[in-house]
């Protein structure tokens, strides 16, 4: 059963880079006046940057359908925003996700956030969607992680042996001096990325992190190249890190795992859908190295979603103390938000004891399995509240 969050509790043309600020945790319930004024400033930047955006899509976009306002009827059609974290092989859940909500014809996507695997799938979406529709994605989606599943020596993301072996002693510039990146491949096979930027089915949002100061860079759909999906899904351990403009960037999990208020500022719709993969939870406490080192990397690669829930919640709780007052359009978003989440945790049984590295091919269909039934119990609720609403 899904859970909601409330609000309230490569290769092509160099992009161009769209720079969004960090948010730093923690926040308290007791804001002084001067968070307050930092906060407004943070906002602002965020919706100066939607501006921009909004200005720039193609005049030929689809409207926001009529309903989407509070308090009207629901629509017959829904359009859905879609926050993806990364999550290595566990990508493939998100993959079942986006699977089973490409047959629901009732729901328009508007647009998709990413980091790392979140990010790959952000892509093989909007290339499908380029290319041939709704099927043309499901088959893109399938191909690709087939093909990782597939591919006899388990790389891109390798063996975890080789794992285990190679980075306890060495670095990727060392185990791998030539940079050799499956994954490279594979998306430079299966994603149009001309497509994705001219055409513009969804709108996307791929989250990297600069390695010089650890800042999170977010790049729109003109932006998106195969390097910059690279970058979002280097893991510093097993590849080099991706240069972009000359500056060298890390796995976008670090930064925003994945953009969550950068989607809720661009997005036409206040509905948004988080799909989480790294499991929050863990039963026992890790006592040996390996147990240490993945409860360590679960911590990390969970931490910017939840000061993101953590920065949307405050904002929130500010915007209901000024009862009256005129709010900018992204704290009007913040107010309407409508935040849903899968958490692929809630789904997979012992997944914090699984293997992000994971990619047999069997392993890998199963999580696609487990996340188009997650999906479907999604949509089975979604449609109950909007027959509940219609009838109200």
């Amino acid at each position: 059963m899904s859970s909601k969050l409330s609000p309230h509790g490569g290769r092509g043309p160099a992009p161009n880079l769209s720079e969004v600020d960090r948010i730093e945790g923690p926040f308290e319930t007791n804001v002084p006046e001067r968070t307050r004024g930092l906060m407004a400033r943070l906002f602002a930047r965020r919706e100066k940057q939607a501006d921009v955006e909004r200005r720039t899509a193609p005049s030929g976009g689809a409207p926001t359908p009529a309903g989407e306002a509070v308090g009207a009827a629901p629509p017959k059609r829904r359009r859905l925003s879609l926050a993806l974290q990364g999550g290595g092989a566990f990508g493939a859940f998100t993959w079942g996700v986006l699977d089973r909500l490409l047959e629901a014809d009732e729901i328009d996507f508007d647009a998709v956030s990413g980091a790392s695997a979140g990010a790959i799938n952000a892509v093989l979406l909007a290339s499908g969607l380029a290319r041939g529709g709704r099927d043309e994605a499901r088959a893109s989606l399938d191909r690709f992680w087939r093909a990782l599943g597939e591919c006899p020596v388990r790389v891109p993301l390798l063996s975890q042996e080789i794992v285990a072996a190679a980075t306890s002693q060495l670095s990727p510039y060392q185990f791998n001096p030539l940079d050799v990146n499956r994954l490279r491949d594979l998306l430079d096979e299966e994603v149009d990325f001309e497509a994705v930027r001219t055409q513009r089915p969804i709108r996307l949002l791929i989250s990297a992190t600069r390695v010089h100061d650890g800042a999170l860079r977010v790049f729109r759909t003109k932006a998106v190249t195969l390097d910059v999906v690279l970058a979002s899904a280097c893991l510093p351990r097993l590849h080099h890190a991706v240069n972009i403009h000359g500056e060298p960037h890390w796995d976008g999990g670090y930064a925003a795992n994945p953009p969550l208020i950068p989607l809720v500022a661009v997005s036409d719709t206040p509905n948004v859908l988080v799909v989480q993969l790294v499991p929050t939870d863990h039963a026992d406490l890790p006592v040996t190295k390996s147990e240490i080192e993945k409860r360590l990397g679960q911590i990390t690669f969970n931490a910017p979603l939840q000061k993101e829930l953590a920065a949307i919640s405050l904002a929130s709780k500010l915007i209901r103390t000024e009862e009256g007052a005129t709010h900018s359009r992204l704290g009007e978003k913040i107010n309407a938000l409508r935040l849903q989440r899968i958490s692929a945790e809630e789904h997979v049984e012992g997944l914090s004891e699984l293997s992000a590295l994971d990619t047999d091919v069997g392993f890998l269909l199963h999580l696609r399995d487990r996340g188009r039934a997650a999906a479907d119990a999604w949509l089975t609720v979604e449609a109950d509240r909007l027959e509940e609403l219609a009838a109200a």
